[in-house]
């Protein structure tokens, strides 16, 4: 009867029996540098649900929920649906406008299409270079829409059930 010892993985010495795995080819940060990444994640993005919830409360409360929406996409796409409450300022029109618009001492929440539109990151930007206080929504306005929050569109008022992929269908909080 033999024994094999495990041989040693050089690259990978947190798992030395296994070969590197795509996820682990490049070992996680440490935990100071991953609670400092992290950190500065949160300070430049707001999710969808929490923006929700913020205005939902504000609204219920007669109260103001501490920052102001910002809507950078274009004309037609703000007709086609925006969230209640939002200004509209394209992202074109930012260093021309902003200031008329906004108060720099309240935090401006940008959004745009979605994940695969930048359009609010170039927002945020804009209004950043300018010395606003900004973080992007994640998701923008398809994540909004897809989780069953109200908008508005040039028709009126409109609302469609949450998709089950990007929110609980039983819950108003998903857990997060």
């Amino acid at each position: 009867m033999t024994t094999t010892t495990p041989q040693v993985n050089p690259v990978n010495p947190v798992n030395p029996v296994n070969p590197v795995n795509p996820v682990l080819r490049t070992p996680p940060a440490s935990p100071a540098a991953a609670a400092a990444y992290f950190s500065a994640s949160l300070a430049f993005h707001a999710d969808v649900s929490d923006v929700a919830s913020a205005l939902a409360e504000a609204r219920a409360t007669g109260g103001d929920p501490g920052f102001v929406v910002l809507d950078s996409r274009s004309t037609a796409s703000w007709d086609q649906g925006h969230v209640p409450g939002a200004v509209h300022l394209p992202t074109a029109l930012i260093a021309e406008q902003a200031e008329q618009l906004l108060d720099k001492d309240v935090p401006v929440v940008t959004y745009c299409w979605g994940p695969g539109c930048n359009g609010a990151t170039r927002a945020a930007l804009a209004l950043a270079e300018l010395g606003f206080q900004v973080k992007e929504m994640l998701g923008g306005f398809e994540y909004w829409a897809r989780e069953g929050f109200a908008y508005e569109t040039w028709e009126g008022p409109a609302q469609q059930a949450a998709d089950p992929l990007t929110a609980p269908v039983d819950s108003e909080d998903c857990g997060c």
